[in-house]
């Protein structure tokens, strides 16, 4: 954007590499990141793990409290390890040369109609080659 920026934050099942929830917010804080955890387990339940990087966002009481309280095991990336984190990483990448990269945007509203539409693509229509060159409808 031309002036302010985005922090976007998702969370993904690993085995079909879904977004099954996201956030997009003009501040680095916590809040949006639990709200897209508590998303997630709403929509789709609790899993027995989840994995994040160690930023402060993910090793604050509000996130890990979360975690706790609907018994989800804690799993953090080792420090400067982004291939512990690797399929996450790779949605960032994606997201960035396919979508956001390419267009311009004159506020976050902009950038969050855009990346509806990109998610519900991504999520829907995209063949991946880690799932075979498949959906994840086809590999399910």
């Amino acid at each position: 954007m031309e002036k302010g920026f985005g922090y976007l934050v998702a969370s993904m099942d690993w085995c079909s590499r879904k977004v099954l929830s996201r956030r997009l917010s003009n501040t680095l804080d916590t809040d949006f990141c639990v709200q897209a955890l508590e998303a997630a387990i709403q929509d789709y339940g609790c899993p027995q793990i989840m994995n994040s990087d160690q930023g402060a966002q993910f090793t604050s009481k509000a996130f890990t409290s979360t975690l706790k309280n609907s018994d989800i095991q804690i799993s953090m990336d080792g420090k400067g390890c982004y291939y512990d984190n690797i399929f996450v990483e790779r949605l960032w990448r994606t997201v960035k040369y396919e979508q956001l990269y390419t267009r311009e945007f004159n506020n976050l509203e902009e950038v969050r109609k855009s990346l509806n539409v990109w998610f519900n693509w991504y999520n829907q229509e995209r063949f991946h080659q880690s799932l075979d060159d498949l959906t994840r409808f086809d590999k399910n």
